[in-house]
Formats: structure tokens, sequence, C-alpha cells
């Protein structure tokens, strides 16, 4: 089926917050599961679904973003025509403020203007699941809805800001909830809005001139009473994120059968920028268990439940339980972890023992000495 619309991805939610693990990085720049970024999700559901033009909105800390996705080869949107463009703030010189925000609408509109399709999908990346758009697009099509969003029913991992839609039988939009006290059984949003590009042109330009500098999924959703808003359910499996904790229940649940079924079994492949490293070396005395290892590791010690990323040392007699490593980091023998995030290019000396909580995991930073 051909979908005649471009994608855009706000790649920071500014309502979450991930504390330590998005101090160095945007948002959807956060490693998950082993090997992906969460920008990978959301970036590999719109190629599957042969949208070929998308747009990345950052806001700050946008580096690591930006040597991720490169050209964006790895996902086949290096073309000579449409192609994947980054839009970092203040990117045209002449705007209306010097406000990166301002310059985050302006650089959207140029994108928009200077694109011939008819739709847009704006998308969040916050939150991880698999899919294509086509039915999706069709209902809205269809139904002749100005705007049309995706929920899910899956109201308790949902952060306490959550977009709760109110719907009529038939799922136009009657009522916006937000932060609700109770959210078990409710439609959430997933952050996914498809409407069409000229519409989305006259709201940011509206926005603008009203002084409102943010580009808001919910803003869209309030106008509810004056645009025909469109619910749509998604059935599969989503993993929220929007917070440390929902980061390491998210990360746990990727360790059981039927999630990782869901997310990386099916016909539809999750793409990432792809680096080359050797197998990894489980040595002599080691023990893996329920664990996902990437390559490039060096595994001497004992790993259970654990989801351990690329190039990562793990000293003789060290212990890991409940823990998520990320690359580069270096675990020193004889140390025992349990509900621990250690980032990037972290280094344990001999001996340490950090223990935390399921529900507060310790979390050390990026390129720590402990």
């Amino acid at each position: 089926m051909f979908i005649d619309a471009m994608g855009l991805i706000l790649a920071e939610n500014r309502r979450l917050s991930l504390g330590e693990l998005t101090s160095k990085r945007a948002q959807a720049a956060l490693p998950f599961a082993g090997r992906y970024r969460l920008i990978d999700f959301m970036l590999s559901n719109l190629v599957n679904t042969g949208i070929s033009r998308v747009g990345v909105v950052t806001f700050n800390k946008y580096r690591s973003l930006m040597d991720h996705l490169g050209s964006g080869k790895a996902w086949d949107l290096s073309r000579k025509e449409s192609g994947l463009f980054i839009l970092p703030p203040n990117a045209q010189s002449d705007s209306l403020s010097s406000s990166g925000d301002i310059g985050d609408m302006t650089a959207v509109l140029d994108l928009l203007r200077t694109s011939h399709w008819t739709h847009v999908l704006v998308c969040g990346a916050n939150n991880v699941f698999t899919t294509t758009f086509d039915d999706f697009y069709k209902r809205h099509v269809d139904a002749g809805a100005d705007v049309s969003f995706l929920y899910d029913t899956d109201g308790a991992e949902a952060n306490r800001s959550a977009t709760v839609l109110t719907t009529d039988k038939a799922g136009w939009v009657k009522e916006i909830l937000l932060s609700p006290e109770s959210r078990a059984g409710m439609k959430v949003s997933l952050d996914v809005m498809l409407l069409r590009r000229q519409l989305l042109i006259e709201l940011l330009s509206d926005a603008i001139a009203r002084g409102e500098h943010v580009l808001s999924l919910d803003r869209i959703l309030r106008r509810h009473t004056h645009l025909r808003i469109l619910a749509q359910p998604f059935e599969g499996v989503c993993l929220r994120i929007h917070s440390v904790e929902s980061y390491f229940a998210a990360t746990m649940r990727v360790l059981e059968k039927p999630v990782r079924k869901s997310l990386f079994w099916s016909a539809l492949p999750v793409y990432t920028k792809v680096k080359d490293e050797a197998p990894s070396h489980y040595c002599c005395g080691c023990e893996v268990s329920n664990s996902m290892i990437s390559d490039g590791c060096r595994i001497h010690g004992r790993v259970e439940d654990s989801m351990v990323f690329r190039a990562v040392t793990i000293g003789a007699r060290s212990s890991l339980k409940n823990c998520i490593v990320f690359q580069d980091a270096y675990i020193s023998e004889g140390c025992e972890l349990e509900n621990v995030i250690l980032d990037k290019a972290c280094f344990l000396r001999p001996g340490v023992k950090l223990v935390g909580q399921a529900a507060y995991p310790v979390v050390i930073g990026k390129g720590a000495v402990v």
C-alpha cells in the first residue's frame, strides 16, 4: 500500500526526565536492548511502512544522536531525494528569536514547506514497539479525520504525565485528560499522530504567532473541539520509557521471551547503526543465565538476569544480577552488582559492591570511576 506521508520524530519529550541517563545525551539516543537506541524503533517503524522522508527534531545534547544516525544509511535513508533530515535548534540564521524552541519550530516549518507529501506522521521516541502504519493510515483516510492518534490500554505502564483519551463508540476524541490519578484500562496516547501536512503547517504557524515555542502533540490534542480527532488502538507490546525506573523495568521485560518475540522476531526488522565486533568470549568458570550479552564482551564472572552491551569486560569472581551495563564498561575482579545501571565507559575497581532496588536502581553516570 502506498503511504502518501513523510515522518517527523521528536527526539525529546521535555515533560520527561531520565536523570543521569540523559544528562549527556538526548532521550532518543538512550541505548536499549543491547545494541539499539530508542530512536531505532520508531525510525524502523517508519521505514518499514515505506516512508522515505524523515525529519528528526532535536533540542539539546544531540551530538551522540547525530553520530548514531549519520546520513541515515543504516535505515536506507541516505538518498539523493528525500532521506533523513536532522533538525537541531536554531537551524535557521533568521529565526524569529534566539530561543532554541523558536528555532525548532521554524526548522520544522521549512522542512514541511519544501516537502510534497500530503500527510505527516509525527512520532515521539520514548515508546518502544514494532509495527507498520499502513492500517493506521488507511483508517485515517477512510474516516475523513483531521488528526489520528494511536493509543493502547496498558495504562499501568504509563507515566503520571500521560495523556489519556476519552472517545465515543466510533473512536472520535471527546475529552482529554492530562495526568489522571488512575490510568488502568484507559486509552493512553502512544505519541503517534497522523495529519495533513498543510494542517500541521497552519497549526505550527499559529503557535509561533501566539508565542508558543514547543512542538507538542498534547497541544494539538487539546484542539479536539475544533478538529475531528480519531483515536486508533495498538494491539501489540509497547514498552514506555519515561523515567529511570521505567527504563530499568522495560529492559528487564526484554529478557522475557514473549516480549522479545514481539519486538524482534516478527517480519519487521529493527534497524540500527552496525558496529563490527568480535564474538563475545565466555571464559572458563563463568556463569551466564537469562541474560543478553552483546558482541565484543569478555565474561569471567557470573551474570544473571542482566543486559550487557558491547565490549564489556566482567572480571573473575564478579557477580551481576538484574543489571544493565552499557558499552565499554569495565568491571574488575570481585565486584558485586545488583539492580544497577552502569553507563558507558564506566570503570569499577576491584571489590566494589553496589546494590539497589528494582524500583530504585543505582545509576552510575557515563565515564565514572568507582
